[in-house]
């Protein structure tokens, strides 16, 4: 195996060739849940069932890239904010992106180490996305972003992942897939893809160490 990727041989899982990590709920806080837009409906004195009745009807085209964050807004504050400043909302939605810091630590000491190709696979709004990428600068642990806002595919669909295979000409059994959703590594699971739900994100690190990867 070249110097550039070292994944540990202890353990018959040796063969990992490819980490694939969630954003939210791995790395950083989720983008945009409903516990943050619980509390911006609190802050900005908003009806908070008439928001999830509108945000549950455009969520979909959202996260998959079909729709704008203006065009979001619009559609999810007709009728319930007037008078509401745009600016002044996306500034709150932006500020509830928070990094996990255990689990981003050991993030950038894979990267940092190049212990073995990572790849960031995850449901996102493109605006979201990109400030995310750019403000807990992500591009330098992914060289590749598989987000849904991308590539028009969300998880759990079987052909987010699909693709990832597709696109990384990596067979299944050599990829490790970490998020935070059972319903995502259940797909990924029925795939032959390695999956783990991680439902503390400190734990990243020995997680990973179960399957042979660690920095160092």
């Amino acid at each position: 195996m070249p110097r550039a990727f070292r994944a540990s041989a202890r353990c018959c899982l040796a063969k990992i060739s490819l980490l694939l990590l969630d954003i939210g709920g791995v790395l950083l806080s989720n983008a945009w849940d409903k516990v943050s837009r619980a509390a911006g409906c609190q802050r900005f004195g908003l009806d908070q069932d008439r928001y999830e009745q509108h945000h549950a009807q455009l969520v979909d085209r959202f996260e998959r890239g079909h729709l704008t964050l203006s065009q979001y807004l619009d559609g999810t504050l007709n009728g319930i904010g007037p008078g509401l400043s745009r600016a002044e909302f996306t500034e709150f939605m932006f500020s509830e992106s928070h990094p996990l810091e255990a689990a981003l630590a050991t993030a950038r000491a894979l990267a940092r180490d190049r212990v073995i190709p990572m790849a960031a696979l995850s449901n996102e709004s493109r605006e979201l996305n990109e400030m995310r990428i750019h403000r807990f600068q992500l591009a330098e642990i992914f060289p590749l972003f598989f987000s849904s806002c991308y590539t028009g595919l969300r998880k759990p669909e079987p052909k987010a992942f699909q693709q990832v295979l597709e696109m990384t000409r990596r067979p299944p059994e050599e990829c490790l897939f970490v998020d935070d959703r059972a319903d995502n590594v259940a797909t990924a699971t029925g795939l032959g893809i390695r999956a783990v739900q991680l439902t503390d994100p400190s734990r990243l690190g020995r997680v990973l160490q179960e399957f042979g990867i660690e920095g160092g």
